[in-house]
């Protein structure tokens, strides 16, 4: 074959792949086997293979993932990926139409459905997928384009030569979601909690070959900038529709909000026969022109909403109670029931808090209980079927010994927790180490649960003190372990000791004591030392701290084991000071308070940064709280922020204020 004839038919097998490829992921209407399919690739292959100089950048075989990054460029957004107001009740979607009447006469709205994944900004110049980057804060993303050219719904070269940003949101499948956890368990990984998550982590694969076999999917569901012009978003989804995009499904067209209500339930009847998972719907004023009179907030657009459904609930049967000992010896009851779907998810247990809890909602094994996913993530048991309950059934009663080490159990001056009393007691002291290494203390990476039970069933361990004299010949004894990750591990543990003293203070797990007190005596104090020789009104002085958390510390630097403790940490070379990075005082006399999870750093990132700009963190709503940051899935907080009047900002504010 001439190099003439070779690149014609290297672009023929291009477009009839790519043309196919459309057929069967978008439009789910194939027209050949995957036997057919899987020959015409093959042929195309290996012409790429013989005249590398004539592949295309939007050849079908650039879906394989074969890049490894070192990290993910952040790029600006060219047109922001603002969020949506959320709304949880047709009472504050008649709200929101009332606003929107105030401008638009007789508005028309769009509905569609709210898919649970994560939103990206897709870029064609000519035709040609060129870039692909994540939502980050709205602001600024990550370029994730070797990723997003893996995913077979993606059209690598649009039906029209046009430049055009469009923003989509990615999901796993159901499906894939299920076959990828059960892969993961025979592997022994850890499971993903949902599909959300298992998406968010294969989009954030650095190395793209496996975000190829994640099986990800995606919808297109709005135009970010385009020349051409429409007079309506439902002329510019069929538009979307007509070059090749796999579009947001069921946008269908309301002139009263209360026909928005119908669709809304519509979707809630078959959300559960989706072969993906949604948490709402999405209202949106179809005309394009209405939407420039309605106008934006900072924070999100005021001609849409997103209505949000309350917790999906089923009914399951309760096999047991299990007790687990918890690092300071409380004993938690926690439920164990016949697995049921939650939120795309399988859940089979749950905390059932106390023995208070548990009678409050006479909660007897063998029931038939009602749960459900606290904000779509923690199963949780919210009551009992006793239509269904059998008689016989006995009350449940907590024990009066450990059931680890089966020493005497005492209850706590309310009377609500049951605590082991032996200091000793295998179970704590698992549990006081895995809070030790845990991230939001010393943050030794590496150490989690299954390898602190290594340790301590092996002996090497019996207290923290002892993670310091580790070496990395003593975890090559230990199964799982080989080179390269005994020297990561006990690099890990060595870092660690710069943790400084409020990470210390929190690690050592003094009871009622968190992160945040942990910081405050550490601020106050500045050394070990100085903590430990505190008396009892110096610590109540301490802004936030009260007389129960104040006794807990001197009761625990009374203890001589705990001072013996200490003494080995710091002989070990562990850093037992504090240094205050202050880097200015813009936040001075200002109370932050967080609500849901943020994109671009975790909550307490975020938490660290606010302080060390000078300000504070409360973890609840007052009078005197200057902002709420406001996050994925904001709680109770927000509504009791509007009432009080205080400030409401996004991520995308917050970093702004940080730069």
């Amino acid at each position: 074959m001439d190099k003439l004839t070779a690149q014609n038919k290297i672009k023929e097998l291009v477009d009839t792949l790519n043309y196919h490829s459309k057929k069967y992921y978008v439009e789910d209407n194939p027209e050949i086997s995957d036997y057919e399919y899987d020959m015409l690739l093959r042929e195309l292959k290996a012409l790429e293979v013989q005249y590398p100089e004539f592949a295309l950048d939007y050849s079908p075989t650039q879906r394989v993932g074969d890049t490894i990054l070192k990290g993910f460029d952040e790029i600006e957004h060219q047109v922001p990926l603002k969020s949506l107001q959320d709304v949880f009740s047709y009472a504050e979607l008649e709200e929101f139409d009332e606003r929107v009447k105030k401008v638009i006469e007789s508005p028309e709205y769009a509905v569609e459905l709210k898919i649970d994944g994560l939103s990206v900004a897709i870029e064609y110049k000519s035709g040609i997928l060129i870039r692909a980057l994540t939502r980050g804060n709205g602001f600024i993303g990550e370029d994730i384009t070797s990723n997003i050219k893996t995913i077979a719904s993606v059209p690598l070269k649009l039906e029209k030569p046009i430049d055009i940003i469009v923003r989509g949101e990615v999901f796993m499948p159901k499906k894939s979601f299920e076959k990828l956890n059960e892969q993961r368990k025979e592997e022994g990984l850890q499971l993903f909690a949902n599909p959300r998550n298992a998406a968010a982590g294969s989009l954030r694969q650095l190395d793209s070959s496996v975000t190829a076999t994640r099986s990800l999917d995606i919808f297109i569901f709005n135009i970010q900038k385009y020349s051409g012009e429409f007079d309506t978003h439902s002329q510019s989804l069929d538009f979307l529709k007509s070059i090749g995009f796999k579009v947001s499904p069921y946008y269908n067209l309301f002139n009263s909000v209360s026909s928005v209500f119908k669709e809304i339930e519509r979707f809630d009847t078959i959300r559960g026969d989706l072969g993906f998972d949604i948490d709402g719907a999405v209202v949106k004023v179809n005309n394009l022109p209405a939407r420039q009179k309605l106008g934006e907030t900072v924070k999100f657009p005021r001609w849409a909403a997103a209505y949000k459904y309350p917790p999906e609930q089923k009914p399951t049967v309760l096999k047991d109670i299990v007790i687990n000992v918890g690092r300071t010896g409380v004993l938690t009851p926690n439920a164990v029931f016949e697995p049921v779907i939650l939120a795309g998810t399988s859940v089979s247990k749950a905390t059932l808090h106390n023995q208070n809890f548990i009678k409050d909602l006479d909660i007897r094994i063998g029931d038939t209980v009602i749960v459900q996913k606290a904000g779509e993530i923690i199963p949780e048991v919210v009551r009992v079927d006793k239509s269904k309950r059998n008689q016989a059934l006995a009350e449940f009663k907590m024990p009066d010994v450990c059931p680890v080490c089966a020493c005497p159990v005492v209850a706590d001056k309310s009377g609500v927790a049951l605590r082991c009393v032996n200091d000793y007691c295998p179970a704590k002291t698992f549990r006081r180490i895995v809070h030790f290494a845990s991230k939001e203390a010393m943050d030794i990476e590496g150490l989690g649960p299954a390898v602190v039970s290594l340790l301590t069933e092996s002996g090497l361990i019996k207290d923290v003190s002892d993670l310091y004299t580790l070496s990395a010949d003593a975890l090559l004894t230990l199964e799982g372990f080989a080179e390269v990750s005994a020297q990561k591990l006990i690099a890990s543990i060595s870092n660690s000791k710069s943790a400084g003293l409020d990470k210390l203070l929190f690690g050592l797990g003094i009871r009622n004591i968190g992160q945040k007190a942990a910081k405050l005596l550490a601020k106050r104090f500045k050394t070990i030392d100085a903590v430990i020789s505190a008396d009892l009104s110096e610590i109540i002085d301490i802004e936030d701290f009260g007389l129960t958390s104040a006794t807990a510390v001197i009761d625990f630097f009374d203890d001589s084991e705990n001072i013996a403790l200490i003494n080995k940490l710091k002989a070990l070379g562990v850093k037992t000071d504090f240094d205050d990075n202050i880097k200015d005082n813009r936040f001075e006399n200002k109370i932050f308070v967080l609500s849901g999870g943020l994109d671009s750093m975790s909550r307490t990132e975020a938490s660290e940064i606010i302080e060390s700009f000078g300000g504070k963190v409360s973890s609840s709503v007052s009078s005197k709280t200057t902002y709420l940051l406001l996050g994925d899935k904001p709680g109770s907080k927000l509504t009791k922020a509007r009432s009080l009047g205080v400030s409401v900002i996004e991520e995308a504010e917050f970093l702004q204020m940080i730069k």
